[in-house]
């Protein structure tokens, strides 16, 4: 069973999402040029909102490349000589199957990992002090040796596959299955694939409804100590930005989510409630300080169905250019679009839709299918996964 959020948000003049130019990310599509915000700039500022509707921080994980200095903390804390603990932990990393930069410490990639993850790896590494201490030194005598010879340095560590000893201690450390974020987004390990977790959540890029051209903003800055005599602008420069209606995607795999957290249906409910209120409230960061682009969705489309999924996206292949509403005018294309797909295909696998706009009223939508309040919209979907 899957939940899809279709939201219409208008933005003022923003910045939300950069490319390496700094100007705010754009595609073609319909042959026009739209501005854009990406799946995982959507994602992240979801997963900043998971503890604030009903998810606690201990059920959710850590994308870190500081796993070994979190275990050495810990064991620190514990009495243990920091610099030892700090080289031990190198060590146990290196023999679960992480490398980990020597110098630094960081692993080559982030590791997305439940709170607890810190907690398991400076166990593993207490159970195993005396032989991982034994391998940093039987390491830095190699080195030692090594360093008599000319040779190409490197500050790169090379991981081992974990031993059928270590692969336990693994399972503990990357245990994902009580971290809702890891469940809802997934997690891809690249050294231990037998780790992976398949997203319950799909994202899509988030496009505006209309042709879009970026425009950018001149300013100047004033030094309050320069002298009236002299005066003159200290700093120029440019910020790029955009306004744009985007229509914004995702789904949620109820039977998936399940399957990740296979052990407590209390939290899979939990999650996917959590999972509807952060992505209907998710706006990206950037340039909010000089921005304060702040908005709400104005139009919700909610689907509760049995299999299947629908990105309504193509709505507005065509560009929407009715002025002065440019919002009630992609509002109606998108329910019209809906209810012509529904039409054309069918909506056998449909259990529950529900609708939210504010502004207009729209045209063609039942009053059954009409919320009026964000908590109407929302209930009314979680409820359907019930019946």
């Amino acid at each position: 069973m899957l939940i899809e959020l279709h939201l219409l948000q208008s933005f003022p003049v923003s910045n939300l999402n950069r490319d390496d130019l700094g100007q705010p990310k754009t595609a073609r599509f319909g042959g026009h040029t739209r501005a854009r915000i990406s799946s995982q700039s959507l994602k992240r500022a979801a997963r900043q909102l998971l503890a604030q509707h009903g998810l606690d921080t201990s059920e959710l994980g850590v994308r870190t490349k500081r796993l070994r200095d979190a275990a050495a903390g810990i064991l620190a804390d514990r009495g243990r000589d920091t610099g030892e603990a700090l080289e031990v932990c190198q060590a146990g990393l290196e023999e679960i199957g992480f490398a980990a930069h020597t110098a630094t410490g960081l692993t080559k990639y982030l590791l997305y990992v439940g709170r607890p993850a810190q907690e398991h790896l400076a166990d593993y590494c207490e159970e195993r002090w005396d032989a991982l201490a034994k391998t940093v030194a039987d390491a830095k005598t190699r080195k030692e040796k090594g360093d008599k010879a000319p040779q190409k340095k490197t500050a790169k560590a090379t991981a081992a596959k974990p031993t059928k000893q270590a692969q336990e201690h693994v399972q503990r450390i990357l245990d994902g299955t009580r971290a809702a974020d890891i469940a809802l987004f997934g997690r891809m390990i690249a050294d231990n694939t037998d780790f992976n977790v398949n997203a319950a959540s799909q994202v899509a890029h988030a496009l505006s409804t209309h042709a879009v051209v970026n425009e950018f903003d001149y300013y100047t800055a004033l030094d309050d100590l320069r002298p009236d005599a002299e005066p003159a602008a200290d700093m120029i420069g440019t910020v790029d930005f955009n306004t744009a209606c985007f229509y914004r995607y995702a789904n949620l795999d109820l039977d998936q989510l399940t399957k990740n957290l296979p052990a407590d249906p209390d939290l899979v409910a939990r999650a996917a409630r959590a999972w509807l209120y952060s992505f209907i409230h998710a706006v990206p960061g950037g340039k909010q300080n000089s921005m304060a682009a702040r908005t709400m969705p104005q139009a919700l489309l909610g689907v509760v169905r049995e299999t299947g999924a629908w990105n309504l996206a193509n709505a507005f292949l065509s560009p929407v250019t009715e002025v002065p509403d440019l919002m009630a005018a992609s509002s109606q294309r998108l329910v019209d679009h809906f209810q012509q797909l529904r039409t054309f295909y069918g909506d056998t696998q449909l259990r529950h839709t529900s609708i939210a706009a504010i502004g207009p009223a729209l045209t063609g939508v039942p009053d059954e299918m009409k919320a009026p309040t964000l908590d109407a919209f929302t209930s009314g979907l979680l409820t359907a996964t019930k019946s």
